[in-house]
């Protein structure tokens, strides 16, 4: 439906954090998950390639990216067949954390899933302080008990907040067995490392 070339170009203005090696590594998991799911490649392919095409357009409306990205994968592949485009179009609405809308297929569980295995793990915590760095957060801050970043982040949130908000809680929301099993490794590195930092930091160790 759409190339790794032709999609790129929609990514020029993406922050490193979300950049197109993103979307290369969510394909590579995405195809790997979808393989052992029995999903329908093609479609798993072509929405995890324009899954994130509606973030610039978020940094300037508000908007959910997620939701923008599906409008605007509609409009990319007007010319393929409908009912494929609305399943792409599906999986890219359902893949955000913060604003979930449930999968309803299992090509939506494919790309969810595959997007945020890229948040765990060595990855994910190296996206977290890009993304971090980017922002100028501080590099460590305590969290109170139950913090909330919903929608815009409170100007205190750090790489740690994000662990405890969000990082920490993304093998649970994992749908299909493949992710789950590859989720379990990610996860206890990710564990480990901020439990080490803390020490650290601390002078602990």
């Amino acid at each position: 439906m759409i190339t790794i070339e032709g999609a790129r170009r929609y990514y020029q203005s993406h922050d490193a954090a979300h950049d197109f090696d993103h979307v290369l590594r969510v394909l590579a998991l995405a195809e790997r998950i979808a393989s052992a799911e029995g999903a329908d490649l093609e479609v798993v392919r072509a929405a995890v390639l324009l899954h994130d095409v509606g973030r610039a357009e978020q940094e300037l409306t508000g908007r959910s990216h997620a939701e923008l990205g599906a409008e605007r994968a509609r409009e990319i592949l007007a010319h393929h067949p409908p009912a494929q485009v609305e399943a792409v179009c599906h999986a890219i609405a359902a893949h955000r954390f913060r604003e979930p809308v449930p999968p309803q297929t299992l090509e939506a569980e494919v790309l969810h899933d595959a997007d945020k295995l890229d948040a765990i793990g060595a990855v994910g915590i190296a996206r977290a302080y890009l993304y971090g760095g980017i922002r100028e957060q501080r590099l460590w801050g305590e969290v109170p008990m139950g913090y909330q970043a919903w929608g815009e982040l409170p100007a205190d949130h750090t790489p740690v907040h994000e662990f405890v908000f969000k990082l920490s809680k993304l093998k649970d929301t994992l749908y299909t067995d493949t992710a789950r099993q590859i989720g379990e490794e990610r996860h206890a590195y990710t564990v480990g490392f901020f439990q080490r930092l803390r020490s650290e930091v601390r002078g602990e160790m």
